[in-house]
């Protein structure tokens, strides 16, 4: 793929001139956008969205909410970074910048994954993507027509969960998981872990909940 040359200048760009890429797969829901709507009234600060130029304007990489909520709130014009990049380095953008904040609409997930991959090996896709070369050849034989198969791609696109973990904290949960992974069937470790932290805690939710309703049925003294 050849070099592309990224600008991280700030610019100020008017806004009638952006428009969204199509094929974004990245969705906030109606609470969450109204958030950060309220976010930038109150405080005016917002990231800078990545563009690139497309057309007779420029085309949103990055950043498709914070758009739609300075549109809102009346916003002649935005702060910008304009990357001048190819489709196939858009497409790997699209697919990782906006993992990283609300959540995917399958069928454009897929779309754009089935395109990446008709240019690149899965092995080199999953080097860049937030996903295993596995997942990826999974992802681009799937129809996104067919509900069935659209229930099943939903199984496969994990949602990411990070935390941080102090060396005290990080011992605790590691003996913890690492005994009720004892004897799990999952394929692969992330898979275990997953499993076994989903248990965990249901098991600490299932005692909450009953020490409740003991505690709701014990008789009140005076």
């Amino acid at each position: 793929m050849p070099q592309t040359r990224i600008e991280n200048r700030v610019s100020r760009i008017a806004i009638e001139r952006l428009a969204p890429h199509p094929d974004s797969p990245n969705r906030m829901s109606k609470g969450n956008f109204a958030k950060l709507v309220r976010n930038i009234e109150r405080t005016g600060r917002y990231e800078p969205l990545v563009i690139r130029p497309k057309d007779d304007g420029f085309q949103i990489i990055n950043g498709h909410h914070r758009w739609r909520a300075l549109q809102e709130l009346g916003y002649k014009s935005v702060e910008a970074v304009v990357w001048d990049i190819d489709d196939e380095e858009t497409d790997i953008l699209l697919a990782t910048l906006n993992r990283l904040g609300g959540s995917n609409v399958l069928e454009k997930k897929l779309t754009l994954l089935k395109r990446l991959n008709r240019r690149a090996e899965a092995r080199d896709l999953a080097k860049r993507l937030p996903h295993t070369a596995a997942q990826i050849r999974r992802f681009a034989q799937m129809s996104a027509d067919g509900l069935t198969r659209i229930t099943s791609a939903k199984s496969v696109l994990a949602n990411p969960v990070v935390f941080f973990l102090d060396d005290a904290q990080q011992e605790i949960i590691g003996k913890a998981m690492s005994r009720v992974c004892e004897g799990r069937s999952e394929k692969t470790k992330a898979a275990r872990n997953a499993a076994a932290l989903t248990q965990i805690a249901r098991l600490f939710t299932e005692r909450h909940e009953q020490h409740v309703s003991v505690k709701n049925s014990e008789p009140s003294t005076l």
